[in-house]
């Protein structure tokens, strides 16, 4: 049976290479994974800890839904001035007072011009939900812009390599969890 992950993209740009990298995996993955990718995080309201817990947005019930329900969860972002970009570190304070994240196995992936900063403040946030991950589940690609042809595919082979060993520890702690 296949396993529902929900991929968090964490750009707000409509021409993402975090997206393309995404499909990309959900194509690689699909024999194990069904992909629920989550492009949206504009449409979250900015948090605001009165609403939390009560009187809770609607968008931000679903967001948090999804997270409880799926098997694992990926978040694939660019890095903003040296951070997570503002919505997904958004999406993540609506979760905070929840456990939706607790246990549940994930994949992070900086795909950026350099990343290093924010794949690093990702992982410490990520540890404090308590998720689920290791160094094999960690991916960091620098100069995303330029291992992407026209088409979106990947041109460089190190990139393609390290995606594939990626994808394989990811379906490997995904299986292994309950």
């Amino acid at each position: 049976m296949k396993k529902n992950i929900f991929a968090i993209i964490g750009s707000a740009s409509k021409q993402s290479s975090n997206l393309r990298l995404v499909e990309k995996i959900a194509a690689l993955a699909d024999d194990d994974f069904n992909f629920i990718i989550f492009d949206r995080l504009a449409e979250l309201p900015h948090f605001n800890p009165e609403l939390s817990l009560e009187n809770t947005p609607q968008e931000v019930l679903n967001f948090r839904e999804a997270v409880l329900k799926a098997d694992g969860i990926l978040i694939c972002t660019p890095e903003y001035i040296f951070s997570i970009p503002s919505g997904l570190k958004n999406a993540i304070e609506w979760c905070v007072a929840t456990t939706v994240f607790s246990g549940k196995p994930l994949g992070i992936i900086t795909a950026s011009a350099s990343g290093v900063k924010g794949h690093e403040e990702l992982q410490l946030i990520m540890s404090t939900l308590e998720t689920t991950y290791n160094e094999r589940t960690l991916l960091l690609i620098q100069g995303i812009k330029g291992k992407f042809d026209a088409a979106g595919n990947i041109t460089d082979q190190k990139t393609e390599q390290q995606l594939d060993a990626f994808v394989k520890a990811f379906q490997d702690l995904v299986t292994i969890l309950p």
